[in-house]
């Protein structure tokens, strides 16, 4: 059974996190995203699901939403092999999310623990705005809240300069 938004919202008020949420109708772009004229627009985070060329290495890649995000560089970066954009199947086998949805609170629907994820260092000690596995709402976070979340399901996670 995957995660949801109702099960999100429970699990950060469970674990003390102070979040500020906004419902909205369902997004599946940063361009979306702007339209609705959402607070904290600037720590709005633009959220990919990637995977290497063998399948074995897929990784979550949380950066601000201005910033376009270079595969050839970021392989580099994080010593990979090729990258490419994961598939609508993997993203609902292994994040149990839908198109539109990525966010890293995916991971806490990933069984295996094979995502890592990367988080730009433009969000260090600072808000962080994703859905809450459901794109009919945004939360607004510390960044280091949500590392250690990711943290504590036993996923990777690590703050990088992504460009």
């Amino acid at each position: 059974m995957s995660v949801n938004k109702q099960d999100v919202l429970k699990l950060l008020d469970d674990s003390g996190i102070i979040y500020e949420s906004v419902e909205h109708e369902a997004v599946y772009t940063i361009e979306e995203m702007k339209k609705i004229n959402l607070p904290h627009a600037d720590c709005i985070a633009k959220n990919l699901f990637i995977r290497d060329d063998k399948k074995k290495h897929f990784y979550l890649i949380s950066v601000c939403e201005e910033k376009l995000v270079n595969l050839k560089n970021l392989q580099q970066t994080i010593g990979s092999r090729r990258l490419s954009f994961a598939s609508e199947k993997d993203l609902n086998e292994i994040l149990g999310l839908q198109k539109g949805s990525v966010t890293p609170l995916g991971v806490l629907n990933d069984r295996d623990k094979r995502v890592k994820v990367f988080i730009d260092e433009r969000f260090s000690n600072r808000l962080i705005g994703i859905h809450p596995n459901e794109n009919t709402m945004t939360l607004w976070l510390k960044t280091e809240n949500l590392i250690e979340l990711i943290r504590s399901h036993s996923n990777s996670v690590e703050v990088i300069n992504l460009g």
